[in-house]
């Protein structure tokens, strides 16, 4: 059983590189604060600033209204913008699983810890109960970037925090979990940076994503009564 009063502080191990990752390149992607693969289903009053909401193919989205995209973001469905922003996804995807670990936590839950920027693998699931700090050292560069093999979970009432400018990094947030299978936010929890899963992504009741994105490159995006908010990076007012 994990100390949930553990708190680690990552450094790099022992003849590491120091020189900052390849930021992960978002591309049109960065333009949408949900986009899924078949469809989008909310439930609820769901509001989404600062990004469009959208899917590439399949069935579409529903739930909007009473789900509310927030001007000037809007909803699209198989036009050319969430083609495009799919084939970037998958590129994202793809980069930030080809990057090499820097810490290995596979079988740690992620509640409870500190840590600083660098590629944290995990060889099946992740799981979040309480507090996850990210603590991106004021580094305008800074990335945390987890590696998922199966799913992500996080419980009830949970949370990310960051403090020290973490999500600050190219104008994006700096932070990204890339999922293997599938991701749940559990209900009333907050959770930081953007979600890059190969299958579904699920937000329960009143999870609220502060800053970032849930991007399913193959799956569904279900929400319910949520608050998604992500830096516009088109420089749209």
């Amino acid at each position: 059983m994990v100390n949930k009063t553990l708190i680690i502080l990552a450094v790099p191990p022992l003849g590491a590189p120091l020189s900052a990752p390849v930021p992960i390149a978002m591309e049109s992607a960065a333009d949408f604060a949900v986009l899924g693969g078949t469809a989008v289903d909310n439930t609820g009053e769901t509001t989404v600033h600062g990004g469009d909401v959208g899917t590439s193919h399949g069935t579409g989205i529903t739930g909007f209204p009473p789900g509310r995209v927030m001007p000037p973001s809007v909803t699209r469905v198989g036009d050319e913008a969430t083609r495009a922003a799919h084939l970037d996804l998958t590129v994202a995807y793809n980069q930030a699983l080809a990057m090499v670990p820097t810490h290995d936590l596979s079988g740690q839950d992620l509640g409870g810890l500190t840590l600083l920027p660098g590629v944290y693998a995990f060889s099946s699931s992740a799981d979040i109960h309480g507090i996850l700090t990210l603590n991106g050292q004021n580094n305008p560069k800074a990335q945390f970037v987890f590696q998922i093999g199966t799913t992500l979970k996080t419980a009830k009432g949970s949370a990310v925090i960051c403090i020290n400018d973490a999500t600050m990094a190219n104008a994006q947030s700096g932070i990204f979990w890339q999922v293997g299978g599938s991701a749940t936010l559990g209900t009333d929890s907050t959770f930081e940076g953007n979600i890059l899963a190969l299958g579904d992504i699920t937000a329960e009741t009143d999870a609220s994503i502060r800053e970032g994105s849930v991007l399913a490159c193959n799956g569904t995006v279900n929400l319910d009564s949520n608050k998604i908010t992500k830096r516009d990076t088109r420089g749209r007012s």
